[in-house]
């Protein structure tokens, strides 16, 4: 019998500090009120039960939740998930000058994963385009896998559908760390399956390989990656079937060499490997027990969520009208 284990993952963002028990994840800076928790408006989808302040920003985040979860799975994976069993409660703080950060635990046991518990805050632009897809991710992740992953490997993976401000700002930080005496060796990173004291220097390396190997590949590549080194508990041996490179220790080697040139795009020939677009993609997908067995419907596609590395943002969306715009900020 598998022990039954609490994950507890997360984005940090706006220079929040999260700390990390067995059974509560607590982002801080962010403790919910009772005056807020009065005033909070609620909003249910097929998967997903949303407190928000206001009724409008609770449909919203429904909504967009709905559909990353169903595009980022088809593109991540190849298919979307099926309903969950049990909706995935979200708690939201919105507020224009609030740090983005997000916070998603659920329960590993006996191959089957639930007890999903989301909470978010941000902006509502950044919640919208960064945090909530992010965590959404997260979720892919744990039912696709249905056990932990190296924290870079998720994290990585979950920061590279963010919107491009935050991108940048994580390559920032990782130039920083690195010039700083804070980066963290290629064997030690791939074998933390829990988040080091130092945190942020394991996001922003976690990002930026997740990066250079999404970009020679795909996310499908990058998902069988994971699967096989999660299998054999040989990263080396995946990282050469996958990609051509011979051990964990020549990664870092190649990844550091790529960060010094300037993360430059990969030659044609590599670009040209990657697969096709998420919907021709042909592959396996578990999520939670369904109720019936059939994948959860495709959301209605009234504000369309682009899953390309120039993510469109569902908030811009909104603004327009329901026309396709990419958000700068």
């Amino acid at each position: 019998m598998e022990a039954m284990a609490r994950m507890v993952n997360g984005r940090i963002g706006g220079g929040l500090v999260r700390g990390f028990v067995t059974w509560l994840a607590i982002v801080s800076g962010w403790l919910v009120t009772a005056e807020s928790a009065v005033h909070a408006a609620g909003y249910r989808t097929a998967n997903f039960i949303v407190e928000a302040p206001t009724e409008a920003l609770a449909r919203k985040i429904g909504d967009a939740a709905e559909q990353y979860r169903h595009t980022l799975a088809v593109e991540w994976t190849g298919s979307p998930l099926p309903r969950w069993s049990r909706p995935c409660p979200i708690t939201a703080q919105v507020a224009p000058n609030l740090g983005a950060g997000g916070a998603t635990s659920f329960v590993f046991d006996r191959g089957e994963v639930f007890n999903w518990t989301m909470t978010i805050q941000g902006s509502e632009e950044r919640i919208l385009d960064s945090v909530l897809p992010h965590e959404i991710t997260h979720t892919i992740f744990a039912s696709h896998f249905r056990q932990p992953l190296p924290r870079w490997a998720d994290e990585g993976a979950c920061t590279t559908v963010e919107h491009p401000v935050e991108r940048a700002r994580q390559h920032r930080m990782l130039l920083e760390f690195l010039t700083t005496g804070r980066g963290i060796a290629f064997p030690e990173m791939f074998a933390m399956k829990e988040y080091p004291p130092d945190v942020l220097p394991l996001y922003s390396q976690g990002y930026s390989l997740a990066r250079y190997l999404i970009e020679r590949g795909g996310r499908h590549k990058y998902v069988s990656f994971v699967a096989e080194g999660l299998t054999t508990e040989n990263w080396s041996e995946a990282l050469e079937k996958h990609y051509g490179v011979t051990s964990v220790a020549q990664m870092q080697h190649v990844w550091l060499d790529w960060v010094k040139q300037g993360c430059p795009a990969p030659p044609a020939s590599i670009a040209a490997a990657a697969p096709p677009p998420a919907a021709a993609w042909s592959a396996t997908t578990r999520g939670q027990s369904p109720d019936s067995g059939a994948s959860s419907p495709a959301p209605a596609a009234t504000a369309p969520v682009t899953t390309s590395a120039a993510r469109t943002s569902i908030y811009a969306q909104a603004r327009q009208g329901g026309q396709p715009a990419t958000a700068v900020r």
